[in-house]
């Protein structure tokens, strides 16, 4: 089967092949995959492959800022990472991650994402660490604390940087609509 992976940041993709990507999805997610969903894989780096019949595979990074312990970390945060269902299981999320920590290790502190249940196990298999600390967001009202993400947010250590120490305090999260993580 001929496919392709490719990167491009948001703006050097056109109008289609965004529409495609929203597509692929909203199939990966049954549905499940809101606009919000959406918004927060835009403005970054894409990795997508594409086969015969289109995007098989899709994932982005965006920055988002990130505090812990006084310190303000520069963060690629991974976003719309899903496979078409007919091409689960055959290495193509994993290429996609590939390409989108190649990203990571150049642009950024550190990665971080928040794992499904189902996509924890790939995530887990890259060398990804389970955040063993208190998730919290800068919100309009102030900070507010966010102990559901705290079972699935991942980690990847970047650009010669550590991971926050969870013992020295929690990561608290930029705001944004929808879900935060």
């Amino acid at each position: 089967m001929t496919e392709s992976l490719s990167t491009a940041h948001t703006y050097q993709l056109p109008k289609a092949a965004l529409d495609e990507m929203r597509a692929m999805l909203d199939a990966a997610f049954e549905g499940d995959f809101t606009d919000e969903d959406w918004t927060h894989g835009l403005g970054g780096i894409h990795a997508f492959v594409r086969d015969r019949d289109g995007i098989a595979a899709h994932g982005s990074v965006i920055m988002r800022r990130v505090l812990h312990a006084g310190r303000s970390y520069r963060v690629g945060y991974v976003e719309a990472v899903g496979v078409r269902p007919d091409r689960r299981r055959q290495g193509l999320g994993g290429r996609v991650l590939a390409a989108l920590e190649t990203v990571i290790d150049g642009a950024y502190d550190l990665g971080a994402l928040s794992a499904s249940d189902d996509g924890a196990a790939l995530y887990a298999a890259r060398g990804w660490q389970l955040w063993r600390g208190r998730i919290e967001a800068l919100g309009p009202d102030g900070v507010v604390h966010l102990p559901d993400e705290e079972d699935s947010a991942f980690l990847r250590p970047a650009g010669g940087s550590p991971l926050p120490d969870p013992a020295a305090g929690g990561l608290l999260f930029d705001w944004r609509d929808g879900d935060v993580l």
